[in-house]
């Protein structure tokens, strides 16, 4: 081997790189240790609310330190910043997709046009947007072709508007204008991801991640740690679309006049055979007698008779506010008043009401409703464009408040909407997302300077929210959540643990078995294979990649893998001094001849783990991650580490070194099994595995994870065991047909799935079914446990919802697409690499059908065993994982027998079979060792990986397992059967 010594000296480098990497997570780790060890030394468990009051004591603590240097080159700060990332499913928090309307920055740019072309093809479009993974863009595009007639994009009334004006003129052709609305999309788009990003950087957690995802207008945001997750996803999902309005007085008549016909003509429309004369009743001067001769049953109202009236209760005599109402009606009344029946019968004096709620506190019941004064363009009297600056502080009551400083046009609109407001007696609403905040009254005549504040029962982190997201400005569109999922603190402590013991489980036996197997040889492989783990965490930290659970199996894969390439050089070796070579040149000529094997089997996996990256998402690009950077370093350490280590210990006289021990040299040696008089048993054997299996996949179909039909999952856990039929039964009442419960690993653990609401957006969706689960949950949790002890949050609970999981129909799909796009492109890469490396298609046909042979096998055993297995045997984009490392792994195994065929048919020609049995005898040993090795490392992680883990390994199994037998039984076999009648004919000529 040349340069040894540059080899080493980039080893030695390589290896202290990663160490001083890794020290910065050491350092991180050991002060968060102490800081929990102080704060509970200092508030005991006794006292109320202590989880809270211990972490804010913890990060006072890290604070107070943060800048105190540590080991003489870093700092808690600073090695914050450079620690190894530990994703959602390892720290918690919360991991969320939106989906920036497109649609409402087409409107914004179209200054809400009434056109009716453009709207019938925003509404084309929303219904193509279900079906198509076109861009809505795009679609809006073709819908507009469809329907346009003689309307064009530039049309006065569309884009060609004062607010274009620079870029867009009505002369311009559609071609032209399209460019230009794509550019600005994007523009908007763009500025969405800077507000967003702007907000977190204020939200207060460490490693955010938020990147664009393509052209399509999502943004993914993870907040690993995020504690506080209600607060996190009001933060991501709001507009900031804040607006001052002027209020209606409760005394206004023609208000009180409309709420009376509004709930006579619901009665008529909800049951219009109940209503009678009797029932009519003529509304009072003032809308709070109106409610209050309600309340006295002077007019028969019951909540059922009266579908308004019977749920209005009178706000409080000093407020602007018209009327009040239980938290859970607001939706059905506000529902009522939106309905274009009920609007007409505004009079013509308030014609333009906007009926808006109160920004409910926390523990609300009632809030309040009023009635702002609006316009035919429903524009509000201020919009939050003009705030230059926002900051919380504290009202002059010492309570948590909002102040704002306008710009010099809205101080002068704000002068002028305070006089009005003044001098008509009313309130200002401040509003933001549709939440009326405050609404004061002004006391004392116009208010000058444009400074303005907003009370409320706020806390302070919601003040700072507050504050936060009207510094950083509004979304320049709504932004739903169309996938998220939430991690408990408590689950990703348990995913360390566990993940951690499989990893040092399966790291024993790998360095004990290569002891067993090859002596001391074995010891120094197991040196290399240590230093590679070292390398892949140092490699991960220096480029800030995100650690996940899957990673870690990645990792722990890696090891088991990484033999591979030390099994292989170490056989090479063995046969080489089998053939008389002395010890210098059978362990080079050992090195040589295994490499072109280890290139190739890892670059086919290396491809796949690229296509993985390519077309995953989320934990699943962290196993890529690891496996393709655990696919270089352990070339690197086996290739170039353990020969020098070896060349350095043999240099030396009287050095033995037999890559054996006694009980392993005479293993696998003078094998003579014919393999392919035994194909036609294997095809018919095969054939039947693959029968069955797309019989099953026809008629039983596989068990579809939220991934891809979209829904949402709970993971929830109770002190005791529970019956997850019965939940199951229960909750099909609450949420309807289609939700499943089964048990998620222990007894006391269950997994919910439900489709309710699945095409509905928004955190009060959310919301609403946490809470339908802890009603129907309540008598199976124990007694005390409230709304918010059952949901992911804070405190580092052990029952409730450890993790929940959302996915959007349109994101479930393009997950299925990729899903298959992956499995199809990494068939279709190998082919082409097989192709290439082996210039013969039947190679690439034999790799080929014993991949599909592979994954059709595992498909039909889940589509068999799905529902009897004791654990989660759900389709996801963590199954698709397995898939694809089944076909790297089956195609490792494959090419490494092909080399073999290949070197030694190219020495002694084919003679028949003959020779192709003595190469698959010849690489038994090494088959068998990297078979068994692997199995092992996938046990332990299925043993003691966690629960979430399992299906992933349990296809991985099956997937070795079924690919070590495809690699000698039917690759093999389907290679010769459609070659030999080709070396056939060469032979004869």
């Amino acid at each position: 081997m040349q340069n040894k010594g540059l080899i080493r000296l980039f080893a030695i480098l390589f290896g202290l790189v990663s160490i001083y990497q890794l020290s910065y997570t050491f350092i991180t780790n050991k002060l968060e240790k102490d800081a929990e060890a102080y704060a509970i030394g200092q508030i005991s468990e006794a006292e109320e609310d202590y989880v809270a009051k211990r972490e804010a004591l913890e990060a006072s603590y890290l604070d107070s330190i943060s800048d105190n240097t540590v080991l003489g080159y870093t700092s808690y700060a600073d090695a914050k910043t450079k620690e190894l990332n530990k994703g959602l499913d390892l720290k918690g928090g919360i991991n969320v997709t939106l989906q920036i309307s497109v649609k409402d920055i087409l409107k914004g740019l179209a200054n809400n046009t009434k056109n009716p072309v453009f709207n019938k093809a925003l509404a084309d479009a929303d219904e193509a947007s279900k079906n198509s993974d076109n861009t809505y863009l795009e679609l809006f595009f073709e819908a507009f072709d469809n329907i346009k007639g003689d309307t064009k994009l530039a049309s006065p009334d569309i884009f060609a508007n004062k607010g274009l004006s620079d870029d867009i003129n009505f002369q311009m052709s559609d071609d032209e204008v399209k460019p230009i609305i794509r550019r600005k999309i994007d523009e908007s788009i763009v500025s969405a991801f800077e507000v967003l990003r702007e907000r977190i950087d204020g939200f207060g957690v460490t490693q955010p991640n938020i990147q664009r995802e393509g052209n399509s207008g999502r943004i993914l945001v993870e907040l690993p740690g995020a504690k506080d997750i209600a607060r996190a996803q009001e933060l991501l999902s709001s507009t900031a679309q804040l607006e001052f309005w002027e209020t209606y007085p409760q005394s206004n008549q023609s208000i009180a006049t409309f709420l009376v016909n509004a709930n006579e003509r619901l009665k008529e429309i909800l049951e219009p055979k109940t209503s009678t004369e009797d029932e009519i009743s003529k509304p009072e001067s003032e809308i709070d007698s109106l409610l209050s001769d309600v309340a006295q049953d002077s007019l028969d109202m019951s909540q059922d008779a009266n579908p308004i009236l019977g749920k209005l209760i009178p706000a409080d005599p000093g407020s602007h506010a018209i009327a009040r109402a239980l938290v859970a009606d607001t939706a059905e009344i506000g529902g009522y008043l939106r309905m274009p029946a009920i609007k007409r019968l505004l009079p013509n004096d308030v014609q333009f009401t906007k009926f808006l709620w109160e920004r409910p506190s926390q523990d609300a019941e009632i809030v309040d409703l009023y009635a702002l004064k609006s316009n035919r363009e429903d524009t509000p009297r201020i919009s939050g464009d003009v705030v230059s600056d926002a900051q919380d502080t504290f009202d002059q009551f010492n309570k948590p408040a909002v102040s704002m400083t306008m710009n010099t046009r809205g101080a002068k609109e704000w002068e002028e909407l305070t006089g009005d407001a003044y001098n008509n007696q009313t309130g200002i609403a401040i509003v933001l997302d549709n939440k009326v905040y405050t609404a004061p009254g002004v006391s004392s005549g116009p208010i000058s300077g444009g400074r303005s504040e907003i009370t409320g029962t706020f806390t302070v982190n919601e003040t700072k929210d507050i504050a936060n997201v009207l510094r950083a400005g509004k979304l320049p569109a709504s932004a739903d959540i169309i996938q998220s999922e939430v991690v408990g603190p408590s689950l990703g402590q348990e995913a360390i643990d566990s993940g951690f013991m499989s990893f040092m489980i399966a790291m024993a036996f790998v360095l004990l078995w290569m002891i067993f197997y090859y002596g001391r040889a074995g010891v120094f492989a197991d040196i290399a294979l240590v230093f590679n783990i070292l390398l892949i965490f140092g490699v991960l930290t220096s480029l800030g990649a995100v650690l996940t659970l899957p990673g870690i199996a990645g990792i722990v894969l890696t090891i088991g893998m990484s033999v591979d390439a030390n099994v292989l050089i170490f056989e090479r070796v063995k046969e080489e001094l089998a053939r008389g070579k002395g010890k210098a040149q059978a362990i080079a000529d050992g090195f040589g001849n295994a490499l072109s094997s280890i290139l190739d089997a890892n670059i086919t996996t290396g491809l796949t783990a690229i296509i993985l990256f390519v077309f995953g998402s989320g934990p699943i690009k962290g196993f890529a991650t690891t496996l393709m950077i655990g696919i270089v370093t352990s070339l690197f350490t086996a290739i170039f580490v353990t020969r020098l280590m070896i060349e350095a210990y043999t240099s030396k006289k009287g050095r033995r070194l037999d890559f054996s021990t006694g009980i392993t040299k005479n293993l696998f040696t003078n094998l003579d099994i014919n393999f392919l008089s035994k194909r036609k048993i294997a095809y018919v054997v095969s054939a039947i595995l693959v029968a069955v299996s797309v019989f099953s996949l026809f008629t039983n179909g596989l068990n579809q994870g939220v991934d891809f039909i979209g829904g949402r999952s709970y993971q929830i856990r109770f002190e005791k065991a529970v019956n997850p039929s019965e939940i199951a039964s229960e909750l099909n009442t609450v949420f309807g047909s289609g939700t499943n419960v089964k048990t998620f690993g222990d007894a006391n653990q269950i997994k919910v799935t439900t489709p309710y609401k699945v095409d509905q957006e928004g955190v009060e969706i959310d919301t609403e079914i946490q809470d339908k689960l802890y009603t129907s949950l309540q008598k199976y949790l124990p007694d005390g446990t409230s709304f918010e002890d059952f949901t992911v949050g804070a405190s580092e609970k052990s029952i409730g919802i450890l993790q929940s999981v959302k996915v959007g129909p349109t994101i479930a799909d393009d997950i299925k697409k990729n899903a298959f796009l992956a499995i199809i492109g990494s068939l279709a890469v190998v082919f082409l690499y097989i192709l290439f490396r082996f210039r013969k298609w039947q190679f690439s046909l034999g790799a080929v059908v014993a991949v599909f042979h592979d994954v059709m096998i595992v498909l039909g055993i889940f589509s068999l065993t799905g529902s009897i297995m004791p654990f989660n045997m759900e389709i996801d984009q963590a199954f698709i994982a397995a898939i694809l490392t089944v076909i790297g792994y089956s195609l490792n195994d494959t090419v490494v027998v092909f080399d073999r065929i290949r070197e030694v048919t190219s020495l002694k020609g084919w003679k028949g079979g003959e020779h192709i049995n003595l190469a698959l005898n010849s690489t038994l040993s090494r088959t068998l060792n990297t078979s068994l090795t692997t199995l092992i490392v996938l046990l332990a992680i299925f043993i003691f990986g966690g629960e979430s883990l399992r299906g992933f390994m349990f296809a991985m199994i099956i997937g070795v397992i079924v690919g070590t037998y495809s690699s000698v039984f039917i690759a093999t076999p389907v290679m010769f059967d459609s070659l030999k009648n080709k070396v056939a004919e060469a032979t004869e000529s």
